[in-house]
């Protein structure tokens, strides 16, 4: 009778604990279109006499889609419009997918946030100005947003690269190379561009977890 009670005891635990995990690592997954980081240099050249407008925030603390929006000109002729994303940055970045990438005919490389030496240019042009940028448009590498508490739970660290399962009603992914970015600032959110949630078939109510491969 024991040995069935204590059996019991110990499956209850096993559960417990395996609900308590699937809840800590339900990561929420935000699709990035395309969008600009700019710095206020840049900015001033484009919207002469205008302030960075806010037209909603953004989950990340302190980040928010901004009212002006900007035409890029690729190399093939081909535009796309990218809306702004603030605050100021000290350098102007463009987050395409690689899917915009072949469009608009720049051989935009996969890369961390920040890592624009040796990255391609673009034109950027408005009603009111034109800049041209020598290097600073990037395919965004996938990673994850995580309050150093999150990444202590489970057991990751700043730049580790982890894998992230997506499941979806019929094309569940596991993403490989996910980076971990960890800050007692951020909002727990796992970053991939439209391509890759396309891919997944992702919508609002879609989440990840992390998996060992």
């Amino acid at each position: 009778m024991e040995r069935e009670v204590l059996k019991q005891l110990v499956k209850e635990l096993v559960l417990a604990h395996v609900a308590n995990q699937e809840q800590v690592t339900q990561i929420p997954i935000g699709v990035s279109g395309r969008h600009l980081h700019i710095s206020e240099a840049d900015f001033k050249i484009l919207f002469p006499n205008e302030d960075l407008r806010v037209m909603k925030m953004l989950k990340q603390t302190g980040e928010f889609a901004a009212e002006q929006t900007v035409t890029v000109i690729g190399s093939k002729d081909q535009t796309l419009r990218v809306r702004i994303l603030g605050p100021f940055r000290n350098e102007t970045q463009l987050e395409i997918s690689k899917t915009d990438a072949r469009n608009i005919g720049v051989p935009a490389q996969i890369r961390m946030s920040g890592e624009l030496h040796g990255s391609p240019g673009v034109k950027l042009k408005t009603d009111a100005g034109e800049v041209t940028l020598k290097q600073g448009v990037i395919v965004a590498k996938r990673h994850i947003h995580m309050p150093t508490n999150v990444a202590r739970d489970l057991g990751v660290t700043e730049g580790e690269e982890v894998a992230l399962q997506v499941k979806s009603e019929d094309r569940s992914l596991i993403f490989q190379g996910c980076v971990v970015r960890v800050n007692d600032d951020f909002e727990l959110e796992a970053h991939i561009d439209i391509d890759e949630a396309n891919a997944a078939d992702v919508s609002e109510s879609t989440v990840a977890t992390i998996v060992k491969i």
